[in-house]
């Protein structure tokens, strides 16, 4: 027992009579392997939150979005795609500096949701290939799985998959912001031949596109 806590927990625990019941919810929720169930739910999920600490233990949580299945169990490993973004690499490289991860897989319309700890590892191998549009891949060996309580989960129905997630081909829509000129010298070639084609636009109108839900 108390794997999963440190004393800055059982102060808490104590402090507020709940460490009996902690205890009991580690023995029982909490495991190092994925169930099947763990999979199908994680496998059938479209996006995911995920949290990275820097070199200097500050935390970033970003969100990871793609088709249902773009994350996956193999051999007890989650692997999940990292895509086209804006290149700051800020959890990513976070997880070359510390490799701690954290994940929460939510179904908002069920609602459940599913935590993940683990150590990751970036892949910029010729695995990426299996993944349209994948730039490379983060592998998680994970260290503790659990469920959390759903109650304070509000219920949301999905509207639409995002038109930026890549096609079979590995395609998508150049982003808005990489149509401002502003970012022209500093975009790759590919990039800059792409908002190119697509057409440049002001700053007034890339927020106007936001602000429509137009990405």
């Amino acid at each position: 027992m108390g794997e999963l806590y440190s004393d800055c927990h059982r102060q808490l625990q104590d402090r507020y009579q709940s460490r009996l019941l902690a205890d009991r919810l580690e023995q029982i929720i909490v495991h190092s392997v994925f169930t099947e169930a763990d999979i199908a739910f994680i496998e059938q999920r479209d996006f995911f939150f995920l949290s990275s600490v820097d070199p200097e233990g500050h935390p970033t949580v970003s969100y990871k979005g793609g088709a249902p299945g773009f994350v996956v169990v193999r051999d007890n490993t989650l692997v999940f795609p990292c895509f086209d973004g804006n290149g700051m690499f800020l959890s990513m490289g976070n997880i070359e500096a510390t490799a701690k991860v954290g994940l929460i897989f939510i179904d908002f319309e069920t609602p459940r949701r599913l935590r993940v700890q683990g150590i990751a590892r970036l892949d910029e191998g010729n695995g990426k290939e299996a993944v349209p549009g994948a730039v490379f891949l983060v592998r998680v060996e994970p260290t503790k799985i659990f469920v959390n309580c759903p109650r304070y989960i509000h219920r949301y129905a999905k509207i639409e998959t995002s038109k930026h997630v890549p096609k079979s081909d590995g395609s998508a829509p150049v982003a808005n912001w990489k149509r401002l000129e502003v970012f022209q010298d500093a975009l790759s070639p590919r990039d800059q031949a792409a908002a190119k084609e697509a057409g440049f636009i002001s700053l007034e109108d890339a927020e106007a596109k936001a602000a429509a839900g137009e990405g």
